[in-house]
């Protein structure tokens, strides 16, 4: 950002143009600025397209101005390049474990909270737009219908920058999954929720009045492009897991990364050519990719597909943020007004307090997990804004509204990334976060805390997902890659020749191996549905029999089990290290033992362990 305000203030203030004495200017009476213009010369039409207002101002040169046009990209850029491989690999890279175990909280925060962000934020601004025209501050048309659009456009989170901080100091996984699902979605539903204000048309001659049926249809709007857009990019993800799965592409890995890329690419091409939201679209098609494609693929494209899409975003990122500092100097129409400056940046902070706080104490309720008061003001803190905003500002401004907003919106994202960014670390200290958190280990965190510390994390593995986790390790994921169960062991019987057809010869290799992301929705207190109830034996040589009950054939507990291999004391002096036995082989045949209940110690034989 530092560097795109310095070459912003270079081009705008060091670059002079010299007048060329070629231009021709023709004075023409027209009271629109119409998009394009036909103009007949001599019989033969042209067509030229608006590119904007010349400035008027005293002593500015008409040749400057195109200079800086120049360096001024076409909104659709961000829109159509630039969007499209962030989003996706926010979803590609998702640690859907942790989403999915938080998937109620982080669906209320991206859904719930995102409207009532962006009503609050409306209201707020139309009342200080409302006292600004009493006072003769505003210098055009503002309707409630544009304030509710900035609204929109602001509540669109990116904490790219606090992320970026929690990732290297390893900050509890619960609320990196919180924030970061937030601001995926809520992206999602920022852009659907600005094009749904933008469509709302009632009837007659004034086009801002309020009229409930045209409310509706908005609403339906917002449904219908959201469902259509989720509906595409899951599509597009099961077509490229089947092309992957049922084709010998990974003996070629190079051409399996490029079909892998463009199939993700088009998907966004897809959608907004079917009138759908192509951001939404990806975003969706990288998650399924990551669930289902990425295990089909050969482990060169694994590493080259994450890479690849890591450098994009990486760029693609960099360069919006240079461009924001760029645009400050180089947009010629900015309207900066301290007023509504003053009470945007306060509808923000109220805005994003209305979004967490309230929503927090309501899912506390049915939370065994609570979110704690520390983590909703790190939340609050780190509600950023930045690329998604300064994209949905910068893709309309031909109104004084709309460059108003757009000004306005440059120096939000430059204050929170700056202030709220650079003082995240700060926070974290002061509101005493747990950090250098181990994620691929935290599942078994509850095996290291005694039974007042361990947190009983029921409140996302409920029923619904329980059901989805069956539903998609028995017969979504043996569709559609090489892991699970084989399907001709869960179809019916009379479904058998069509089981045979869809089964590859992989899935026998690998039946019974559960992979690394398989457990998804599982939480602190169901550890055990990962592992089996293990018994080992040892006689006087040493040697030992296991013996391991599947758990997952009465359902998944309702409470958790001590999943640690308790060894005897002469083994853990050897040993010194802790062992955990998950299910990844076939079971043999389980030996009838009964286990002491816990806390009471074993009153077996001392060789005899329990898990």
């Amino acid at each position: 950002m530092i560097y795109g305000l310095l070459v912003g203030v270079i081009l705008r203030f060091g670059v002079h143009v010299p007048q060329s004495t070629s231009d021709v200017v023709l004075s023409c009476a027209v009271n629109a600025s119409p998009a394009t213009l036909l103009v007949n010369v001599s019989g033969r039409f042209y067509e030229y397209t608006l590119r904007g207002e010349v400035s008027r101002a005293k002593g500015h040169q008409v040749q400057d101005d195109e200079m800086l046009r120049k360096v001024t990209f076409d909104p659709e850029v961000f829109f159509n390049i630039l969007l499209p491989p962030i989003i996706f690999h926010a979803g590609y890279s998702l640690k859907r474990r942790h989403f999915f175990r938080n998937i109620g909280s982080i669906l209320t925060y991206a859904f719930v909270g995102t409207v009532i962000s962006c009503f609050v934020i409306g209201l707020i601004m139309y009342g200080f737009v409302s006292f600004m025209k009493a006072v003769g501050q505003l210098g055009g048309d503002f309707f409630f219908t544009d304030c509710l659009f900035f609204g929109a456009i602001v509540s669109a989170t990116d904490p790219v920058t606090v992320l970026a901080i929690f990732n290297e100091l390893k900050v509890d996984v619960d609320l990196y999954a919180l924030l970061f699902g937030e601001s995926v979605l809520n992206d999602a539903v920022a852009i659907i929720l600005s094009s749904s204000i933008v469509a709302y048309q009632p009837a007659g001659d004034n086009s801002h009045s309020f009229e409930a049926m045209a409310m509706l249809k908005s609403f339906g709007v917002f449904l219908g492009v959201f469902s259509g857009s989720l509906a595409l990019g899951v599509a597009t993800g099961v077509v490229t897991a089947f092309v992957t799965k049922f084709t010998k592409l990974r003996d070629f890995p190079l051409l399996e990364t490029a079909l892998f890329f463009l199939m993700s690419w088009s998907t966004f091409l897809l959608a907004e050519a079917c009138g759908f939201t192509g951001v939404v679209a990806v975003l969706f098609c990288g998650i399924t990719q990551a669930h289902y494609t990425y295990n089909n693929l050969s482990p060169d494209s694994q590493d080259r597909t994450k890479q690849l899409f890591e450098l994009l975003n990486f760029l693609a990122e960099n360069f919006i943020f240079s461009y924001m500092g760029l645009t400050l100097f180089s947009f010629q129409s900015h309207v900066f007004n301290p007023l509504f400056i003053i009470g945007a940046f306060l509808a923000v902070f109220i805005g994003r307090a209305a979004n967490i706080y309230p929503l927090s104490f309501l899912l506390n309720l049915g939370r065994r997990n609570k979110i704690g008061s520390n983590f909703q003001h790190v939340m609050m803190f780190a509600g950023l804004r930045g690329a998604m905003t300064f994209a949905l500002s910068i893709r309309d401004t031909a109104t004084y509204a709309r460059q108003m907003m757009f000004s306005t919106t440059l120096l939000i994202v430059f204050f929170t990334v700056w202030v709220c960014g650079g003082g995240t670390t700060p926070m974290l200290s002061f509101m005493s976060i747990p950090v250098g958190v181990d994620s691929d280990q935290e599942h078994t965190s509850a095996t290291m805390l005694d039974g007042s510390q361990r947190r009983n994390t029921k409140h996302e593995s409920a029923w619904p997902f329980r059901i989805w986790y069956n539903f998609d390790h028995n017969y979504l994921k043996p569709l559609l890659t090489h892991s699970g169960p084989p399907l001709t062991a869960t179809l019916p019987s009379c479904c058998g020749p069509l089981a045979r057809c869809l089964t590859s010869p992989q899935a026998y290799e690998n039946e019974g191996r559960l992979h690394e992301d398989d457990d998804f929705i599982l939480n602190d207190a169901s550890v055990s549905s990962m592992y089996a109830d293990v018994t080992v034996s040892t006689d006087a040589s040493g040697s030992r029999t296991i013996n391991r009950k599947h758990p997952l054939g009465a359902g998944f507990p309702d409470d958790g089990i001590d999943n640690e291999l308790a060894l005897s004391e002469n083994e853990v002096a050897i040993r010194g290290t802790r062992l955990v036995l998950p299910m990844d082989d076939p079971l043999d045949p389980p030996i009838t033992v009964t286990l002491p209940p816990p806390p009471s110690p074993p009153k077996s034989d001392p060789r005899r362990h329990r898990l």
